[in-house]
């Protein structure tokens, strides 16, 4: 039995690790890596930031970890997923164990939690595995430790749920209901397993205990980062249900939904064939049909576990929801993942129920023969489903454009001005975390964004780094001075005019100059809000480029050591390009 159960686990880590091969960073792993990079490891900005309406000071921790030992490197971050996965499936073989016992029918419940593709999106994105898979693990955990608490009473496993609990809290606020699938889950298994209506007056210590742990932990979450829920999202709430559960939840059950569909830059959806749910929906009707007829406590079992599901797409609906939601939000079935543990306990509740009465003198072959099936029509679907994931997943524009950078800037510290990251990698919804200062953090090493550059070069959408030009979107007048332009001193900010006025933006100004020595000098718009930029200066003729934020018509410059003046000729103020070359 425990070689079976090592087996399919030995399976499932392969497979996943696979998947996490052929994957790489998606989106808010950008994110999270450029704060880690940016900020202290035990610092509150770090620790307790809100990402996203998510407080998850031990996914932040992790991800820092990460990011300082292989900053922005694939095969570490793929590592750490694989050993939360890991630890996932230990915590529920772990649970299967203790409610189900060491029998065959263990590996059923097992094989379908560890194979099936129901956790696979939610794994197989870094940001969204330090949520998942610890919940996941905590779930299980604290429903195994809930049992065994109201058979012994030893209070080891009373400190263990508290202890899990806080971590599970630590890495995914959705932690909250753990207390309560380990409460009906000790109530379905104590009806279904004859145990007696004692435990739950056995077990009220740990309800106390974690319930002060919610109690404690609520308004730190709440000031600290929570979003807003809407009516208006709640709307959406049926449409998601329904098609999560026909074109998602289902076909996952018997090894679906066997296609994928994405467009770039969103994650893969399920797109299952339509007889796929056809079949899908007969089969698990017939499962809850079959084990009603065989199984004591069956229906209140399922329909828990429906419950659930059904339960965790409301804060979906409520936070992410509202009329240009699309459906594939649910579809992507990362916001399910957690659902899969409370399947397999309802699995394994049902698998450990006793039989019926009209049904335990009736031996036959029918029903071992049809599981069989079953399981490997499962198998096969699973399969199929994890290498079709595969394939749409990997394809990366994050990876090509990473492997750009690394291979222009190979040969030493490249400097540029700020820029947007591709939009297939990073895009504008996410500002200012798509500007290359932030999303570069982890590389400074390699590349460092700064306010102004005297030789121009730029990222192209591929992570070549290539020469670069300003466009004449507007140009410095002439100066009023001979032989020298526009004079700059440090008595006061000078006025230098363009021949027309520029909407509030990110510039690019080229800089002509001739100074009289070294120093450094700074630049702004007139208009509001205008930021001003610190720029050095070189003695002689030179040029520097300066990005400069803001709107108007007018520069103003000013030096900034005493007696260092510059003479200001006329240049292009516009957008950077690539120049060709």
């Amino acid at each position: 039995m425990l070689g079976c159960a090592l087996a399919i686990i030995a399976t499932a880590l392969l497979l996943r690790g696979w998947v996490l091969h052929e994957g790489y960073f998606y989106w808010d792993d950008f994110i999270l890596a450029s704060r880690a990079a940016r900020e202290a490891p035990w610092s509150a900005e770090l620790l307790l930031a809100s990402h996203d309406g998510h407080v998850m000071p031990l996914a932040f921790l992790v991800t820092w970890i990460v990011t300082a030992a292989s900053p922005l490197g694939w095969g570490l971050a793929a590592a750490s997923v694989l050993v939360l996965q890991a630890l996932a499936l230990a915590a529920v073989l772990r649970m299967l164990i203790i409610l189900v016992g060491w029998r065959p029918i263990l590996l059923v419940p097992l094989a379908w939690f560890a194979l099936g593709p129901l956790t696979l999106p939610a794994m197989a994105w870094w940001s969204a595995a330090l949520n998942a898979l610890p919940l996941q693990a905590a779930m299980a955990w604290v429903v195994g430790d809930a049992v065994l608490y109201a058979r012994t009473g030893h209070r080891r496993w009373l400190a263990s749920s508290v202890v899990v609990l806080l971590v599970g809290l630590g890495f995914f606020e959705k932690a909250i209901v753990v207390p309560a699938v380990a409460l009906a889950a000790l109530l379905l298994w104590s009806r279904a397993t004859g145990a007696g209506p004692g435990a739950l007056r056995r077990t009220w210590p740990m309800w106390l205990a974690q319930g002060l742990v919610l109690v404690a932990w609520l308004p730190f979450y709440y000031l600290a980062g929570a979003r807003d829920a809407s009516w208006d999202g709640l709307a959406s709430y049926p449409r998601f249900l329904a098609r999560a559960i026909t074109d998602g939840v289902v076909p996952a059950l018997v090894g679906g939904p066997w296609r994928w569909e994405r467009w770039q830059p969103s994650t893969p959806w399920a797109d299952p064939p339509v007889v796929l749910v056809v079949v899908a929906v007969a089969a698990v009707a017939g499962g809850v049909v079959l084990a009603a007829r065989r199984r004591q406590s069956s229906l209140l079992v399922l329909g828990s576990a429906g419950l659930y599901v059904a339960a965790t797409l409301v804060p979906v609906a409520a936070v992410r929801g509202g009329s240009g939601t699309a459906i594939e939000i649910v579809l992507s079935l990362r916001y399910l993942a957690d659902s899969a543990v409370v399947i397999a306990i309802a699995m394994a509740l049902v698998l450990v129920a006793p039989r019926r009465v009209a049904h335990r003198a009736r031996p036959t072959l029918v029903v071992p023969v049809s599981l069989a099936v079953a399981g490997a029509v499962f198998l096969a679907g699973s399969a199929w489903t994890t290498i079709a994931f595969s394939r749409t997943w990997s394809d990366s524009p994050a990876r090509a454009y990473m492997e750009g950078i690394r291979a222009s800037t190979g040969e030493g510290t490249v400097e540029i001005l700020e820029q947007e990251v591709p939009w297939a990698v990073l895009g504008p919804v996410a500002y200012p975390n798509n500007l290359a200062s932030g999303f570069l953090a982890p590389l400074d090493d390699r590349i460092v964004v700064t306010d102004s550059v005297t030789d121009l070069r730029m990222l192209t959408d591929q992570g070549a780094v290539v020469p670069a030009e300003v466009w004449w979107n507007r140009r410095i007048l002439p100066g009023p001075v001979p032989d020298c332009g526009h004079r700059i001193t440090d008595s006061a900010p000078r006025r230098v005019p363009l021949d027309g006025a520029m909407v509030e933006h990110g510039w690019t100004v080229q800089l002509n100059y001739f100074a009289s020595g070294a120093g450094s000098a700074t630049i702004r718009f007139d208009g509001e809000p205008g930021r001003e930029v610190v720029f050095p200066v070189e003695p002689g003729l030179d040029t520097v480029h300066v990005r400069v934020v803001g709107s108007g018509g007018t520069l103003l410059l000013r030096t900034l050591e005493p007696g260092l003046e510059m003479c200001v000729g006329t240049g292009p103020v516009g957008v950077a390009v690539h120049s060709g070359e």
